[in-house]
């Protein structure tokens, strides 16, 4: 009767024990939206609320790093990631020639990314069992997920953006910004690229992908850098095609996001203006923003904040953090994430 009563009782701590696995979720695989095989990872604890990541760029994916920033989250949510339509292996699934004719005649648009995104999260919905999920967008992925929030709010509990992008189309005022800056700091190498880029606009993507590379530049120089491991691939994603994949569809991506008059590409950004056509979201609203961001500046995420109508809204500015992912900015996101209400319906 003892060695009974003793192996129940280590069957029941063992069970007690492995209790937190049955709870956990770790799917990744190419799911059918709209037409096409996109790539979505979900993972976590499938009773914790899904966090819906939309990611930047456009052509930038956050899944072969998403291990290395938000594993510790995965206790206490259900984190989807999701390569976009021309992205990392969504893109390598049917990838993209690089002629005018080809471009011209497979353009992405937000409108399309937008249906991609809803569609997603109504997937989500239905495979998950849950009625509603947390959205998150930065930098391009940030106007994107202003556009699935403004169309279907129903399917959402807030929003949480990061280096939100308002009205990106005109390049004048980051010109003159950097320029200033190499001015301040005696810095000849970049006078004399952007004496030879010339001032904005551009009819080349390639020469907006020169003027961000001397942004960035500044942009690191005055803020806090992320951890070294965050921004290394995981083992799954370093190999030659994804990085290939990655490669080829951050370019395809940018020339549509950038517009490119010699490929007659027209450009994604020259649509979006938040405050002209999204003033108002039905769901609670909070901005994270980097008070050294050049790419997105405070100013233009404050102005479309200030007029925005929501059920809330807050704004945080963050010292030494830029366009990019430090911890200052992960751990907002965590905090506000924790922080959002969660409802049965």
């Amino acid at each position: 009767m003892f060695l009974l009563v003793y192996f129940m009782s280590i069957g029941s701590l063992l069970a007690d024990q492995s209790s937190p696995l049955k709870d956990t979720l770790s799917e990744e695989k190419f799911v059918l939206i709209n037409g096409i095989e996109q790539w979505v990872t979900i993972k976590g604890n499938k009773a914790k609320p899904i966090i819906l990541f939309i990611h930047g760029g456009p052509g930038s994916p956050i899944t072969p790093y998403a291990d290395n920033v938000y594993k510790d989250w995965e206790k206490d949510f259900l984190l989807v990631q999701w390569d976009q339509r021309g992205t990392g292996r969504t893109y390598g699934k049917s990838p993209v020639q690089f002629t005018p004719e080809y471009l011209q005649a497979h353009l992405l648009t937000i409108e399309q990314m937008a249906a991609d995104g809803i569609a997603l999260a109504e997937y989500l919905v239905k495979h998950l069992g849950k009625p509603k999920m947390i959205l998150t967008g930065t930098s391009w992925g940030s106007a994107l997920a202003v556009k699935i929030a403004a169309k279907r709010p129903d399917l959402f509990y807030a929003y949480i953006g990061h280096s939100q992008i308002v009205d990106p189309s005109n390049d004048g005022p980051m010109y003159d910004k950097v320029y200033q800056l190499a001015q301040q700091g005696h810095d000849q190498m970049a006078l004399d690229a952007l004496d030879a880029l010339g001032k904005p606009p551009y009819n080349r993507a390639k020469h907006v992908g020169m003027l961000l590379r001397v942004v960035k530049k500044y942009e690191k120089a005055n803020s806090t850098p992320p951890p070294a491991n965050w921004f290394v691939e995981t083992t799954n994603y370093n190999n030659p095609k994804d990085e290939q994949d990655r490669q080829d569809g951050d370019d395809y991506s940018f020339v549509n996001y950038a517009g490119d008059k010699v490929l007659a590409v027209p450009s994604i950004r020259v649509g979006i203006n938040l405050l002209r056509d999204n003033a108002e979201l039905k769901i609670p609203v909070y901005l994270i923003q980097g008070e050294e961001d050049i790419l997105t500046p405070k100013t233009a995420s404050k102005a479309w904040f200030d007029k925005l109508q929501a059920p809330h809204k807050e704004y945080f500015l963050l010292p030494k953090a830029a366009h990019g992912f430090n911890q200052s900015v992960v751990d907002m996101q965590y905090k506000l994430c924790k922080g959002v209400r969660i409802t049965a319906q």
